[in-house]
């Protein structure tokens, strides 16, 4: 196990004033995410017959239950770029649950995710009420997965992929895998994609560790929600959409994802990126 997976970042007692805080921004959460989940579910009853697989409405109610949460958590977004709009996926790196909030907050998306988060509370049920495509890491259901993946691209889905597999501390970006990039070049799905790769940076409140908004290995995650709730400082994340990558200018699954890898340290800054350092990364005016 590497020094950075091993660290933790030592936890601030939390004070009268931050369970308080926790008290108030943890009731307004609750009560958006689950009133928002409920709305989902009951509009999608009526979506679901008349427009099968699509979903028109029902992911602008992720999209503003995911910016209210960001907002009662105080963690700002500032925005350079701007999402596709021709058919394709969306691959970024991971540092923690947050990623889910912070780039539907943006974008309409549909996770690709681990199949333990359909089984874990809480977030398991939204992420099957939002669309997630839940995988399985053994081989024996690569095939499969493929197959669902087409079928979901080729119905106009856009799929959000972390090649990471793994989420960080926020301070790092890692090697991507390139096995789920080969759901790009299955039946001349190629020639009608293309690939946006976005970079996610959290920038932690004052005085807090650089950390703060980490989430990785056997964190808790009921402690470090409530740690971000209970925090009196706000902090922000600041996202860098590229543009997009065509999946038919490369020869297979390797190169695009090493391309997207590329783009994505690009946008990360320097001290971060562990293979490939590239040029230092500023904020844009309008960002």
């Amino acid at each position: 196990m590497s020094d950075w997976k091993a660290a933790r970042p030592a936890p601030r007692p939390i004070g009268a004033g931050g369970w308080l805080r926790l008290a108030v921004k943890g009731s307004a959460m609750a009560l958006l995410v689950y009133g928002g989940l409920l709305l989902l579910l009951l509009l999608r009853q009526i979506e679901r017959p008349f427009c099968g697989m699509a979903r028109p409405v029902t992911p602008w109610i992720t999209q503003g239950v995911c910016r209210g949460a960001l907002a009662i958590m105080g963690l700002g977004i500032r925005v350079r770029g701007r999402p596709m709009t021709v058919p394709g996926a969306v691959v970024a790196n991971h540092g923690s649950w947050l990623d889910i909030f912070v780039l539907n907050a943006v974008q309409r998306i549909y996770f690709v995710s681990k199949s333990e988060v359909a089984g874990w509370p809480g977030i398991g049920w939204l992420a099957r009420a939002t669309g997630t495509v839940f995988i399985n890491r053994k081989g024996s259901e690569a095939r499969a997965q493929q197959r669902l993946f087409e079928e979901r691209l080729r119905f106009g889905h856009r799929l959000l992929f972390f090649p990471e597999g793994t989420s960080t501390d926020t301070l790092r970006i890692l090697p991507f895998k390139s096995t789920l990039f080969a759901a790009f070049f299955t039946h001349g799905l190629e020639h009608a994609l293309h690939i946006q790769p976005v970079t996610v940076h959290y920038i932690a409140p004052e005085g807090e560790d650089p950390r703060f908004y980490g989430w990785w290995g056997d964190m808790d995650f009921g402690s470090h929600l409530a740690r971000l709730l209970a925090a009196p400082g706000h902090g922000r994340v600041e996202i860098t959409f590229h543009e997009p990558v065509p999946a038919d200018g490369f020869d297979g699954r390797k190169g695009l994802a090493a391309r997207c890898e590329a783009l994505v340290r690009q946008g990360f800054p320097a001290e971060g990126r562990e293979v490939a350092p590239a040029e230092g990364w500023t904020l844009s005016p309008e960002g």
